[in-house]
């Protein structure tokens, strides 16, 4: 199958979700609702093994990968309220949930390697992987490759005892048969064969009998769990910067226009679509910073609420005056304190780097008295960047530090402002490669096996980097790095950090005694 393009909200802003990591809570969701759809009757007991040498091996528990598989397998959503008592309500469903960490040499650091059996003691066996931002991929089904990422209705069959003639025929007759497929793909292997079906609609059973044409097959029926669904007829403008500008030189539509561009062809929606998922997205975002100024309180976390203690010195005349930094900052870490409290939040990119991107943006706009349309704008203009950096880099600390998360965040941050200036398209792209020049290294290094030091701070300065580079952008400073070789080199950077460095909890700050002691706390040891 042909490689989809990314999807502001599929890929850079959202999901729409409750808990610390988008990349263990979210994606650990997703992948639970897939295997839920996978196996009939009910499930019985489930082992996660997680590779000794990956990310997920020391913070499955600490970042909430278990929660949020358990979640999933109960067909909770992301932003179920239910999530933090998933484990809990799944062993009281008779559910035996087992997470193991062993070495099988996973190639991707954030690997579940997954075997369900039922109350008929049927079993199954996938490989998936979390991939950054709570998108997900299916890699394998039964020893068998397949790429499931949950943009498409699919019908998977399963066949045993079966040669490559004998799909091929099968494949033959479900083509003439389903005149709605998107994409069909076979494999086979030791007698074992596969084929994926993927369709924009599900498929009635009307249209073809399967088990009567297949019946000793094992046919599964996934419905899609992003709010962008993929085609096999996308025509997309351009995938990256220098293609935009080229695209919009005889156009001079602003940077915002050209993102509803891109969505409403990448999704196949109207714009006037694209343009409301935006505003509720917005609503998200606003609502997330008013919880967490109201306040937040939750067990299981560092911090306590601070964001409150920004307005409280500002009053005392304490702060170095900055109406809008300031307003930054307490937006930041009500978002970030909304967050930790399991409260719902918005992905932007990542949800370890949620508080940046929105943070900056709707707090500038509050204290410069922008509307909820300017807002909006500022937003689509961040998520334009957002999908250069997801082609050519992607969201995942795992895998890049987090340059790809907080940093990104910041680039995005630095173009939603210039767009709140009313700027032109350059100038936001000169922002947003100027803001990723700034943060090229940055680690991942999560202190207490939580995300939230240095995250916290790394956000606040996210919005800093993003305002000043958004300033200079607007007075003219030449970038002389073009966007898209600054996200190549990013992607390059992230790639030669060692992996105690890519949120693994074993280098930098989560090393720490003071990192220990408070693991050792939350975990009730002390």
């Amino acid at each position: 199958m042909i490689k989809q393009p990314s999807s502001i909200f599929n890929n850079v802003i959202g999901p729409i979700m409750r808990g610390s990591s988008s990349s263990h809570v979210a994606a650990a969701v997703r992948i639970g609702i897939l295997c839920k759809q996978m196996i009939n009757g009910n499930i019985k007991e489930v082992t996660v093994q997680f590779d000794i040498n990956g990310s997920l091996a020391t913070t499955y528990h600490g970042h909430g990968s278990d929660m949020g598989f358990a979640g999933g397998l109960l067909g909770y959503m992301p932003w179920d309220k239910r999530l933090p008592q998933s484990l809990n309500e799944a062993k009281k469903k008779g559910i035996s949930i087992n997470f193991e960490v062993t070495e099988y040499n996973a190639k991707h650091p954030s690997t579940y390697r997954i075997s369900i059996s039922n109350d008929k003691n049927e079993q199954l066996r996938l490989d998936a992987i979390s991939i950054g931002g709570g998108m997900i991929e299916i890699q394998k089904i039964e020893d068998l490759n397949v790429s499931i990422s949950g943009d498409f209705h699919e019908t998977i069959i399963l066949l045993k005892n079966t040669n490559e003639e004998a799909i091929k025929n099968l494949v033959d007759i479900i083509k003439q048969k389903i005149a709605v497929i998107e994409f069909i793909d076979y494999l086979i292997n030791d007698n074992n064969g596969l084929i994926n079906i993927k369709t924009m609609a599900k498929l009635d059973d009307s249209i073809i009998k399967l088990q009567e044409l297949i019946p000793t097959a094992n046919i599964m029926k996934l419905i899609p769990i992003l709010p962008i669904k993929s085609s096999s007829n996308i025509d997309i403008p351009f995938i990256n910067a220098k293609e935009m500008l080229e695209f919009n030189a005889d156009k001079n539509l602003e940077l915002w226009e050209l993102a509803v561009l891109y969505e409403s062809k990448r999704g196949n929606i109207s714009q006037e679509e694209v343009y409301e998922k935006m505003k509720n997205i917005v609503l998200i975002m606003e609502e997330s910073i008013e919880n967490g100024l109201e306040g937040t309180s939750y067990d299981d976390r560092i911090l306590d609420r601070q964001s409150h203690l920004i307005d409280e010195a500002q009053i005392k005349g304490k702060l170095i005056p900055g109406d809008v930094i300031n307003t930054v900052i307490k937006s930041i870490t009500a978002i970030m304190e909304v967050k930790s409290s399991m409260g719902v939040i918005i992905a932007a990119p990542a949800a370890g780097a949620a508080g940046g991107l929105p943070g900056t943006v709707i707090g500038t706009a509050n204290t410069m008295g922008f509307d909820i349309e300017q807002k909006m704008k500022a937003m689509f203009a961040a998520g334009i960047i957002g999908i250069f950096i997801s082609e050519n880099s992607g969201f995942a600390a795992e895998v890049g530090g987090c340059q790809v998360e907080c940093g990104a965040g910041s680039g995005m941050a630095a173009a939603g402002l210039v767009q709140l200036l009313g700027g032109t398209a350059k100038e936001c792209i000169d922002a947003a490669s100027m803001a990723l020049q700034n943060i090229l290294g940055m680690v991942c290094d999560p202190v207490g096996d939580r995300v939230e030091v240095p995250c916290l701070g790394k956000n606040i300065m996210a919005g800093a980097n993003a305002i000043a580079c958004a300033n200079m952008a607007l007075s003219g400073f030449d970038k002389v790095v073009s966007l898209d070789e600054t996200i190549i080199a990013m992607d390059k950077v992230g790639r030669m950090l060692p992996g105690e460095l890519r949120c693994t909890g074993k280098g930098g700050l989560s090393i720490t005694q003071t990192s220990k002691d408070i693991e050792k706390k939350l975990s009730g040891i002390l």
